[in-house]
């Protein structure tokens, strides 16, 4: 099968309407062809009819871990077992997103370095209102897609920064980093807001992760108009076991 017969074979298991999905969306959907590898279950599903799948990607976030998005059929567990040995090299290093559901499987399985649990916050368009600051431009990206900046100093110093990890044509998510000696200037909420309102612009929804008790950037989030949508994303470094 082809990568484009894959990807169409597991179209009825992702609703990229729904924020929910979204980031799944986009890596099984969207993410660059030569960056990309799906496997399903089972392996020769035709249109609409896997069952589950694992998306391999390579990414920016990092060199030498791919990123592994999945949805599983977790009323069948030894079909889940055999998708992910089918997919992923036991011992290999990968970083891993997914519903907080899968976790007790994924605990069997694999040996885990790192666990973070992410609160996803969507925007009340209701509650957004655009900043104008003129401090803020646009500036490149490492993966050219928006990006919005503040610099300072005699060195011009990017001190705070909007960015987008991924972008597809229905959602996008944004990340945000401020310089510590440069936060209480509103300078990241300026950025943020300004790439909200790029992403409207462009017909796309903005998604933006909160780490579990990230108390410093729920108040950001909060104070450009998201609201937590109740949906809970895990990030998972590690590997997988030899099969038991």
């Amino acid at each position: 099968m082809t990568l484009a017969d894959k990807r169409r074979s597991i179209s009825l298991l992702l609703d990229e309407r729904n924020p929910a999905d979204a980031m799944a969306a986009y890596y099984a959907f969207h993410h660059a062809d030569h960056k990309t590898k799906i496997v399903t279950y089972p392996a020769d599903a035709a249109v609409g009819q896997a069952l589950g799948y694992v998306v391999v990607s390579r990414t920016g976030i990092d060199l030498f871990r791919p990123f592994v998005t999945l949805r599983l059929p977790l009323d069948d567990i030894k079909a889940s077992v055999d998708l992910l040995y089918s997919a992923i090299q036991p011992g290999a290093a990968i970083i891993l997103g997914c519903p907080d559901s899968y976790l007790p499987l994924l605990r069997a399985l694999f040996d885990i370095q790192g666990e973070e649990r992410l609160f996803l916050y969507t925007l009340d368009r209701d509650r957004f209102e655009p900043i104008i600051n003129v401090l803020v431009v646009q500036a490149d990206s490492h993966n050219d897609l928006a990006r919005f900046v503040v610099r300072s100093g005699a060195d011009d110093e990017v001190v705070a920064a909007a960015g987008l990890n991924w972008q597809a044509p229905t959602f996008a998510e944004i990340s945000v980093n401020a310089h510590p000696q440069f936060r209480r200037r509103g300078w990241g909420r300026s950025v943020l807001a300004a790439m909200v309102q790029h992403l409207l612009a462009t017909g796309r929804s903005p998604l933006y992760f909160v780490a579990e008790n990230n108390e410093a950037s729920v108040q950001l989030a909060e104070s450009v108009g998201f609201v937590d949508s109740g949906v809970r994303q895990l990030i998972i470094q590690g590997q997988l076991r030899p099969r038991p």
